[in-house]
């Protein structure tokens, strides 16, 4: 069978219209053959502007339901989703290249955020606060914030729409979501997985989510709208920059989930075998196409010969191609621009004086398709193309000698997403997590950079954006708060002291 025919299958099974992804002018291709798997029917900017008009209208409807109760709607998507969870992951590894663990992996972290955003409906809490005024009180409410907004990437084409949509849905506003021109048909799956929980409530308006098919105007058309009220965009540093400033010129609010150029640390008293397998996966993991891929290694020169010829090795015999068929590690690039970046990444680091172990084209049976055996590159800086990130399989290595020289390494990049550092020395994991250690949003001892888990707010600093997703108190970012002082006195005294009397 083609892989357009069993994504047909799949489409057919997870209850999408036909219409949707036939006789249309977007062509979405498997990067595991190359071959076009759909035709999408697509929006415009003038479709766009509608959809966001009946989003308003929706929101309206959906705010002044409980939020106990919209958090029903998100419990009966949790169910739909594992009843979809086998033909949904395997549409997601058929779209984005990824092994049927992965694709799997990562419809259950849909199914992990409905569990979350459920219990959360009953806990959007508030402050009360001290005052200073006899016979008042103060308290702080959350209130929903409006039409949000969802610009996914291709790399996690459903995983980040689900994180977004079920905190949106129980904090009360409404969702259009823009997806990746690379992974459009997993958008559509997941809309009339969605479709099929709004049913069974019965009770949301309509509209109260909804999806847009199309280029970056359709996107734009979102961004700058004035009556989207909050952007939550994943993608690299690049657009982030171009998607942030127009929102902050309009005064509305953004999530910027972008690159992230991460680094591990191995120090002197690392659990060797543990630092290769952690390594192992957080570069090579994904074809390195994790936002938290590792892509720096800093290795310290007393255990440097005894770790880096075993990455090496390993490097050189992990398992490459088609994950669908075989049980290969490492599967497939999205298309040929990620390839032709990577290997001119390659190029710029052999220019610096890196040595690169890796990195050429793999043999597959089609040449449409782009598999590369991952490059481990020993450098002998921090220089050049390691302070950029590049979307693909590749890991720099580099020897240090003074913790805090290290420490200032791994900062001086501009993404600041995930890290980890390898040791068994207590005073170097507290620094490391301390003020003064890492400065990304995630930083983990003893495992890898990869892997994040549902109840941790998700998000960097500096260029990744500072946005935050899914776990811990991320929902804030989808409310607007109100801070509230009631009086309940005779009186009416001013905070700070001052006196105004009127005789």
């Amino acid at each position: 069978m083609s892989l357009a025919t069993e994504a047909k299958t799949l489409l057919d099974q997870l209850g999408v219209d036909a219409a949707l992804y036939t006789g249309g002018p977007m062509a979405s291709f498997s990067p595991v053959t190359g071959e076009q798997i759909g035709a999408l029917v697509t929006d415009t900017p003038a479709t766009a502007e509608a959809a966001i008009a009946r989003a308003k209208v929706a929101f309206k409807a959906w705010r002044e339901v409980p939020a106990p109760k919209r958090g029903e709607l998100v419990r009966l998507l949790g169910e739909e989703l594992r009843a979809a969870k086998d033909a949904l992951g395997r549409l997601v590894s058929i779209e984005a290249g990824k092994s049927p663990s992965e694709g799997l992996g990562e419809v259950q972290e849909m199914i992990d955020i409905c569990d979350f955003a459920v219990g959360l409906s009953r806990q959007l809490y508030g402050l009360t606060i001290a005052t200073e005024r006899p016979g008042h009180r103060m308290m702080e409410t959350w209130h929903p914030l409006g039409v949000v907004g969802v610009i996914s990437a291709f790399n996690f084409p459903v995983a980040v729409w689900s994180w977004n949509t079920a905190l949106a849905l129980v904090c009360g506003n409404s969702v259009i979501w823009k997806p990746s021109e690379k992974t459009p048909l997993t958008a559509l799956a997941s809309q009339a997985i969605l479709e099929r929980a709004l049913a069974r409530f019965g009770a949301a308006p309509a509209d109260l989510s909804q999806v847009l098919i199309g280029a970056g105007d359709v996107g734009n058309t979102l961004v700058e709208s004035h009556d989207v009220a909050l952007i939550s965009a994943t993608g690299s540093t690049r657009m982030g920059r171009i998607v942030g400033p127009k929102v902050a010129a309009r005064f509305g609010r953004s999530i910027l989930e972008l690159g992230g150029n991460n680094a591990g640390i191995v120090c002197p008293s690392a659990d060797l075998d543990m630092a290769l397998r952690a390594v192992a996966f957080g570069a090579m993991g994904t074809a390195g196409q994790r936002c938290t891929t590792m892509r720096r290694l800093f290795v310290h020169e007393s255990v440097y010969d005894a770790l880096v010829p075993r990455l090496i090795k390993a490097y050189a015999s992990v398992s490459v191609g088609n994950p669908l068929e075989t049980q290969a590690l490492v599967g497939p690039l999205i298309d040929k621009l990620a390839f032709d970046a990577m290997q001119s990444a390659l190029e710029a680091a052999r220019a610096a004086g890196g040595k690169v172990h890796g990195g050429a084209r793999a043999s597959v049976a089609s040449n449409a398709a782009y598999y590369v055996h991952p490059a481990l590159v020993e450098m002998p800086e921090q220089t050049g193309p390691v302070l950029e990130e590049t979307f693909a399989p590749i890991l720099y290595v580099m020897k240090y000698n003074d913790f805090d020289a290290v420490l200032e390494s791994h900062n001086a990049v501009g993404a600041g997403l995930s890290s980890s550092i390898f040791t068994l020395d207590m005073r170097e994991m507290e620094t490391f997590l301390s003020a003064r250690g890492s400065d990304c949003g995630i930083a983990n001892v003893n495992i890898g950079t990869s892997g994040a888990e549902i109840g941790g707010a998700f998000g960097g600093e500096k260029e990744t954006g500072g946005g935050r997703e899914s776990g811990s108190d991320a929902w804030k970012g989808y409310m607007r708060r109100a801070t509230n002082t009631i009086n309940f006195s005779r009186e009416l005294p001013l905070a700070q002291g001052v006196v105004f009397d009127i005789d």
